[in-house]
């Protein structure tokens, strides 16, 4: 695939076409700023705003297009970097996609851990994660490679037991399988090629990265207000996880003062819970858009 003629002042991002890190990654784009014509229907979408171009692939492919400079930046499930083995950097680790590669094998089967796996055979569609995994734990397994519905494969009789992504362990059970060892930790991240770059690219990538990192501080943190006596400020402080010193601001009672911050939205209801103890009123949280750290 061939670059336009503007390929070294704009930016060309891979995102997976459809699958379960589609949304979340258009929603972020779109939360960034970015706008863009109806992604569903077209393998390549220019944005109207930025000077970036989408490339919607497979998310298998994804790490061999930013390995070979096809694509500057992907979005893709570190699952699936690793097991490409592709030569790329990992910018951001994002925080959505969660979910890990596990072992698993018939409930109440012969096999319960991970010693049970010797001279067995496995069905997966990460044949290089689960043959190194199980190399370093000195096993010798046969692997079956399926390209989907793994969790059938001992049902069918294809293998003793799998290898397969995991987030909520539901499939698992309702096919009548446990989960016995995680491999890896997997998340959504952003990679970049190792191919040298642009000056150009190198400062759209930093512009892309500050509004990125601003779109995600905002979504796990939130804009709090509350009024409280004036004594009560410094208790409050030493209460509130903020980002920066409060704002304090004088209310038409002398004694009284409006406090405003940014706190972590997990830390949230606890922190409250000690803001009313301390003396604050009022207490008013706020969603927010975006955030320049």
């Amino acid at each position: 695939m061939e670059r336009s003629a503007d390929s070294e002042t704009s930016l060309r991002i891979a995102i997976q076409k459809s699958g379960r890190l589609t949304d979340k990654t258009i929603d972020l784009l779109k939360g960034i700023g970015l706008r863009f014509d109806d992604y569903k229907r077209n393998l390549m979408v220019k944005c109207r705003n930025f000077d970036v171009e989408l490339l919607l692939i497979r998310d298998d492919d994804i790490p061999e297009y930013v390995q070979d400079g096809i694509c500057d930046l992907g979005f893709v499930g570190a699952n699936v970097t690793a097991e490409t083995g592709a030569n790329v950097t990992v910018l951001r680790d994002l925080d959505y996609g969660v979910c890990r590669l596990s072992l698993a094998a018939r409930k109440n089967g012969t096999i319960q851990k991970a010693e049970d796996f010797e001279g067995k055979t496995i069905a997966t569609s990460y044949p290089n994660i689960t043959r190194n995994f199980l190399t370093k734990k000195g096993i010798d397994a046969k692997l079956v490679t399926i390209s989907g519905a793994v969790e059938i494969a001992p049902r069918l009789e294809v293998a003793d037991a799998i290898c397969d992504l995991v987030s909520t362990g539901n499939t698992l059970k309702a096919n009548g399988l446990v989960e016995l060892e995680t491999i890896m930790e997997s998340e959504t991240q952003l990679i970049q090629t190792n191919k040298k770059l642009s000056v150009g690219k190198q400062k759209l990538i930093e512009k892309f990265l500050v509004r990125m990192d601003g779109h995600q501080q905002a979504e796990r943190s939130r804009y709090i207000m509350m009024n409280a006596s004036k004594s009560a400020v410094p208790t409050i402080k030493d209460i509130i996880p903020s980002l920066k010193s409060p704002t304090v601001m004088p209310l038409a009672d002398d004694d009284m003062v409006a406090i405003h911050t940014v706190i972590p939205i997990d830390k949230f209801w606890v922190v409250m819970e000690k803001l009313k103890a301390a003396g604050a009123s009022g207490i008013v949280i706020l969603p927010i858009e975006s955030m320049i750290l």
